[in-house]
């Protein structure tokens, strides 16, 4: 009787003629990494593409080479047979963001380059899901160039094209997890309203490795996409239903995706520069029209429930390791800094109604302006307990706009002249001066935390 191994191994030189003939590039990320973990099992020896330098395991060799420099491209490129191209230029800086759409141009045609001149005999490309005829987002419309640019040459290109993907470490899952997590109301634009086709990774991933034993799928277009057709407002109330929790939605039609991709910034810890290609691809239905695919790779397509729920409990259960040890303490302390600064601010400000004996602070103008402060600290505390960086942001406003008020309401105490009001009492003066020393605490801790929480956010566990 045959082993396993030996079952594994014929079935591998049934569908890769030559050792280590498989690349799969962006070796690192939410997807090729996951494929190359799926290849390996599957009894396939596969090379990895990344820009750093990473050690081989079983069944998987590492190459390193940037997709710019062709040069490199072009070795690694030796010996391949089969090319998965799952690369992106979506993150980075501002500058770089803002550019991504040349620089996705670039790495189509030099990757193109590379593989035609290795003999490379077929690519693999997943894009978006787009649907000819649609004026297109920037990004929608890059990675629909980079699949005309991939097939514009003699390599057959199987090119699959998938609506949102569900999966632990993607973009798209954690903006969800994080939007619906943070805040009881959701402040959203009319971009909810667009039908999506979530789809789980693992799915995306049996799709990929699956073609490799269907030579019809070479040089074709398949649309990928779940069970389930929904709206992004309706995949965040099954998000929402799945925690247990109550999700509150207040839809603004003028929120531009631009400035959605601003408060996703500050809600999540996904950066405005992935948050914006995300959102402005969901401005247009993203659904399957052709599931052609489904007939070449029949399987059972997991449901948008089971998608979170497993992209959950994985998340949860394997947490990615964010590097930062010896900060930790830092943070925690800074943490509950900004929040005792915040709550002292607000004792310290209901002395005007109970310690002052100045009749202004009992105009309309002074007792709105109270209401907003007091409005402002309360959602402060909320946003900060859930570590979102819109938290940091307003305390630190409020902290120097309470700081410098506090500050001209002792003014008369060098320059013997009041500028806000009349003259403060003794009491209140020496009131002004704790409050500047908690102001003046809160707009210390809110810059540090700021600045410094983006490298602190865990995905899977709370910081």
């Amino acid at each position: 009787m045959s082993s396993s191994n030996d079952v594994k191994s014929a079935s591998k030189l049934v569908y890769q003629e030559s050792p280590f003939s498989i690349l799969v590039t962006g070796a690192t990320g939410f997807i090729g990494s996951r494929l190359i973990s799926e290849l390996s099992s599957a009894g396939y020896t596969v090379k990895g593409l990344s820009r750093k330098k990473l050690p081989d395991s079983e069944n998987v060799k590492y190459v390193q080479a940037d997709v710019f420099d062709i040069d490199q491209l072009q070795n690694a490129m030796k010996g391949i047979e089969t090319a998965y191209y799952l690369l992106h230029s979506m993150e980075g800086s501002k500058d770089e963001w803002q550019e991504f759409a040349s620089r996705e141009k670039i790495q189509a045609e030099n990757f193109l380059k590379a593989a035609t001149q290795a003999g490379v005999k077929r690519i693999i490309y997943l894009g978006g899901l787009v649907h000819e005829g649609s004026d297109l987002s920037p990004h929608m419309g890059s990675r629909k160039q980079v699949g005309q640019i991939l097939a514009s040459g003699d390599i057959p290109v199987t090119e699959f094209r998938a609506s949102i993907i569900i999966g632990a470490k993607g973009g798209s899952y954690a903006m969800l997890r994080y939007l619906v997590e943070r805040l009881p109301v959701m402040v959203c634009p009319s971009w909810v309203k667009s039908l999506a086709q979530p789809i789980a990774v693992d799915d995306v991933v049996h799709y990929l490795l699956e073609c490799l034993k269907k030579p019809e799928t070479a040089g074709k277009i398949f649309e990928i996409g779940g069970p389930d057709k929904m709206t992004y407002e309706e995949l965040m109330r099954v998000y929402a239903a799945y925690l247990n929790r109550k999700l509150r939605i207040i839809q603004i039609p003028f929120l531009t995706t631009r400035l959605s991709s601003y408060w996703v910034d500050l809600i999540t810890p996904v950066k405005a520069s992935l948050a914006r290609p995300l959102i402005d691809s969901l401005v247009h239905d993203t659904i399957v029209t052709d599931d052609s695919i489904t007939k070449i790779i029949p399987f059972n397509l997991k449901s948008v429930r089971e998608s979170i729920d497993i992209a959950t409990k994985e998340m949860r259960s394997s947490p990615p390791d964010v590097g930062i040890k010896e900060e930790k303490t830092g943070l925690k302390v800074n943490q509950k800094l900004i929040q005792i600064s915040l709550i002292a601010l607000a004792l310290i400000g209901t002395s005007y109604y109970w310690l002052d004996d100045r009749m202004d602070v009992y105009e309309p103008l002074w007792i709105l302006g109270s209401a907003v402060w007091f409005s402002v600290i309360i959602f402060s505390i909320i946003c900060i307990r859930n570590k979102t960086r819109l938290g940091y942001l307003m305390a630190g406003i409020l902290a120097w706009v309470t700081l410098a008020f506090w500050l001209f309401d002792n003014f008369y105490v060098v320059f013997d002249t009041s500028v806000i009001a009349s003259t403060p009492s003794e009491i209140m003066t020496i009131r002004n001066f704790i409050g500047i020393g908690f102001a003046s605490l809160a707009v210390v801790a809110s810059h540090n935390l700021f600045h410094k929480i983006m490298g602190y956010q865990n995905k899977g566990r709370p910081v």
